[in-house]
């Protein structure tokens, strides 16, 4: 845990007087009067610079964002030192940009919200700094956000969705499942061992040099590896799920991406390529890895299903899945979660691909949540601190796995 007077320092002092005289300098609409409450939303988590203005309605009236992807793509992953200077560059713009767009004055502004958990401990700390010095100058309340409830609520925005639902939260630094009590009680049913989904497709697209395929140069790793999987045939390579015998709803990746590196190695002598150039087989391996990760993450999903309702935490007609996170806009995932959700007589739900990712639009709507609920709301922010970790509500994933549910067979005829 990391004390916030570790990242006091991200702004210099002529810095914290840009922010001040560009509160200052704003002049935005004086005779607008909104009836709502309005709360803006900060993101910095990883490698987006996001910021939004959202009403208690679920308007958005304005955002913007700053994506790192072609950086961070030139070299091969997120480096957090780049990250955070790029985060100090944009953020001021960022911000502006959404109170401009929404045409809401800043000291119209009910609160600030901003994510605080977890995520990169440089990135994390430009979004808190910019924000406190915002809410002092403001003399606004501010929300603190766990980045992940905000991707779970996010489906209430677009969505009329009650409580309890079950949330499947899948991206490149996360992958767990929850039960969405209520806006800030959550209980954990597994959640990933090693590494997240996201990343190990990054990863095994990196392996396979997708960035120097001329479909795929200016994709990230997961989109390429999607894209390149309609090409190919799924079956070529016998991948096995990870965790056949655990009878939970944890996941794992990492075992499965050095099976993957092991293949592509053998593929390369066999083709008599070096390292760094293109396999002829690559879409295969590619629809060979999505379809794995795919149906890894249906059984585990599966489970949670049926735990949920053996133990009545959902309803045994029309349960809601939510599923978000950046890899939650891969369809092929989609589908075969939806070959789960129609076994088990429930609703599978998406946000729409632009919620999914990182955003600022889920941070201020986590903040109007937080209001309405009454939860959370800081009036003093002194000894507010941001936590690179942080788990998400009360874990019971051992419970989970004493249950040692079996999961019957689907097929995934896709």
């Amino acid at each position: 845990m990391l004390m916030l007077n570790k990242t006091a320092g991200v702004f210099s002092k002529p810095w914290k007087r840009k922010i001040y005289e560009y509160l200052r300098s704003v002049h935005f609409h004086p005779r607008k009067r909104f009836l709502h409450r309005l709360v803006l939303g900060i993101e910095t988590s990883c490698d987006d610079t996001a910021a939004a203005v959202v009403d208690e309605t679920g308007n958005v009236l304005g955002e913007a964002i700053h994506s790192q992807t072609e950086v961070h793509l030139k070299t091969g992953g997120i480096i957090p030192p780049v990250a955070q200077q790029l985060h100090r560059e944009n953020i001021q713009r960022i911000v502006q940009e959404a109170l401009s767009a929404s045409k809401v004055c800043p000291s119209e502004l009910t609160a600030i919200a901003t994510t605080i958990k977890p995520g990169l401990a440089l990135s994390l700390g430009v979004g808190l700094s910019f924000s406190l010095q915002l809410v002092d100058q403001l003399k606004k309340p501010f929300i603190p956000i766990h980045h992940m409830e905000a991707h779970a609520l996010t489906i209430r925005l677009t969505n009329k969705v009650e409580f309890p639902f079950l949330v499947l939260l899948i991206s490149g630094g996360h992958c767990l499942l929850a039960l969405v009590r209520g806006v800030s009680d959550f209980l954990l049913l597994g959640k990933s061992l090693d590494i997240a989904p996201g990343d190990m497709l990054d990863k095994v697209a990196r392996r396979l040099s997708l960035i120097k395929h001329p479909e795929c140069s200016t994709m990230s790793g997961g989109k390429a590896i999607e894209h390149l999987a309609k090409q190919g045939n799924k079956l070529h390579f016998d991948f096995k799920p990870p965790m056949q015998r655990a009878k939970n709803c944890d996941f794992s990746f990492t075992g499965l991406q050095h099976v993957i590196d092991k293949t592509i190695m053998q593929k390369e002598k066999e083709e008599g390529i070096e390292k760094g150039q293109i396999l002829s087989s690559a879409a295969d391996i590619a629809a060979a890895v999505q379809h794995i990760t795919a149906c890894h993450i249906a059984k585990r999903t599966h489970r949670a299903i049926l735990f949920c309702k053996q133990r009545d935490l959902l309803p045994q007609r029309n349960a809601v899945l939510v599923v978000s996170g950046g890899v939650a806009s891969n369809l092929y995932i989609r589908k075969v979660l939806e070959i789960v959700t129609d076994a088990t007589q429930c609703t599978l739900l998406c946000p729409p691909p632009r919620l999914c990712t990182d955003n600022g639009i889920m941070i201020a709507w986590n903040g109007i949540e937080r209001l309405r609920a009454g939860l959370g709301i800081l009036y003093d922010t002194e000894g507010i601190r941001y936590e690179p970790k942080c788990p998400l509500g009360v874990d019971i994933s051992k419970e989970v796995g004493e249950a040692s549910i079996k999961v019957p067979q689907l097929r995934m005829k896709i």
